[in-house]
């Protein structure tokens, strides 16, 4: 993790609307956790995480910044963008911010400070950090049986992907 003290007073101010954000999220029976993406041309989209409140797992602030961005600008792709989240993404998040080509990652409190709170994303990092055969959700490959009429190729969906003219690459 990089520390910086090299911000401008506009990340700044995110910052500060995220950890407002987190904060009055609290009260409406959300998680202490707010974002903002703002785009390369400043427009600047919310995001709380509504994980108890919707029961969505992934209804993690950072999610909900990138879904409401990509929703009002009817797009998937944020290149250019930032984001600025009341705490370290987790894996999930960073993750979410990679696929929709966010540029950078602003964050206030880090993961030790989530955890003295009681959210203890330690886990889902080391999972990542654990060898594939010791982790503890097991993930693995399926070899299926050789293709015949009831069987299809495992490639079937990417050849379909591919072979479509009027696909949107991402």
């Amino acid at each position: 993790m990089i520390t910086s003290n090299n911000t401008s007073n506009s990340d700044q101010q995110y910052l500060v609307r995220a950890i407002e954000l987190a904060t009055a999220n609290v009260l409406v029976n959300g998680g202490p956790f707010g974002a903002v993406i703002v785009t390369a041309d400043g427009r600047a989209f919310d995001g709380v995480n509504r994980v108890t409140a919707s029961n969505d797992p992934t209804a993690h602030a950072e999610v909900t910044a990138i879904r409401t961005a990509c929703r009002e600008l009817g797009t998937f792709d944020l290149s250019g963008a930032t984001l600025y989240t009341s705490c370290e993404p987790c894996p999930m998040c960073l993750s979410s911010a990679l696929w929709a080509r966010v540029e950078r990652v602003y964050f206030a409190a880090d993961r030790h400070d989530a955890a003295r709170a009681g959210f203890d994303d330690a886990v889902f990092y080391d999972y990542f950090d654990t060898p594939v055969e010791q982790r503890s959700m097991p993930v693995r490959r399926v070899a299926l049986a050789a293709p015949d009429a009831t069987v299809p190729e495992v490639t079937e969906p990417f050849d379909t992907w591919n072979a479509l003219d009027s696909r949107i690459d991402y």
